[in-house]
């Protein structure tokens, strides 16, 4: 997120999820495999909080990398939503059953919160400077954010109370059902999904929102982890949105890369 020492611009988007960050334990190493994985260019972020920076391309910071403690929690992915108000989104959690872990907490880019729905997915909350969705032709962006769940209809009543989905301008906001999924639209982009979880996902993960990056080519992309030193899940498949291949970097965080459909 944004801070004095960056170029790149962060966007805060309200209801949906608009910022991705990964906490590696060798934040160096993770820069060695993401860069070159997804053309990612690095920039100083804001360190409050320790070691962080911000991942760069095509002029945009897409995401964000810093150093997680010690201890043996796996590591992971985390996909923020941006709120006007975190304190009122951390009381809807907290209201609709769910936990609040950490937050919200003031930093350069405003403030932050950790939390898990009612069955465990893990997200984050943002509130910072709102401004539009980014451009969803970024090579190495998050273009795809999709929650794994056993049941999207209740997901999707917990995430739309919590972050107001109903009443939003519908000229800049969407909720829909498409491909047995109930998707997220921003600016009359699909943004994010949430969808139950089927045979052939990965297997024995609890639920979880995956972060997909957009690559020319997944298949390629699959090929070109492995030589980096990570681990696929398994092969390329077809999606309504898109080419897939589901990955571990070096470290073990759980990512996927997507060819998006034109």
């Amino acid at each position: 997120m944004d801070s004095e020492e960056t170029t790149a611009k962060v966007r805060c988007v309200a209801a949906v999820p608009c910022w991705v960050s990964l906490m590696a334990r060798d934040l160096e190493g993770a820069k060695d495999f993401y860069g070159p994985l997804l053309g990612w260019e690095f920039e100083p972020g804001p360190e409050r909080f320790g070691p962080y920076v911000h991942a760069v391309t095509g002029g945009e910071a897409v995401a964000g990398l810093g150093v997680a403690g010690t201890g043996a929690v796996p590591l992971a992915w985390t996909s923020y939503f941006g709120t006007e108000n975190a304190d009122a989104v951390a009381d809807a959690v907290r209201e609709r059953g769910a936990t609040l872990a950490v937050g919200p907490l003031a930093f350069d880019a405003g403030r932050v919160a950790f939390a898990a729905d009612p069955v465990g997915a893990v997200f984050g909350i943002w509130e910072g400077p709102l401004g539009r969705a980014r451009r969803l032709d970024l090579p190495g962006a998050p273009v795809w954010i999709e929650l794994r769940t056993p049941d999207p209809f209740a997901a999707a009543l917990f995430y739309g109370e919590v972050f107001r989905w109903d009443g939003r301008d519908p000229e800049r906001f969407e909720v829909r059902w498409e491909h047995d999924r109930v998707v997220l639209r921003a600016e009359g982009h699909s943004v994010a999904a949430l969808a139950k979880e089927q045979a052939g996902g990965p297997a024995g993960m609890p639920p979880h929102w995956e972060i997909s990056f957009a690559v020319q080519d997944a298949d390629r992309a699959l090929a070109r982890a492995l030589e980096l030193g990570g681990s696929v899940i398994g092969p390329a498949f077809d999606t309504p949105y898109g080419r897939v291949a589901r990955l571990r970097d070096r470290e073990g965080a759980r990512f996927a890369v997507i060819s998006p459909k034109g």
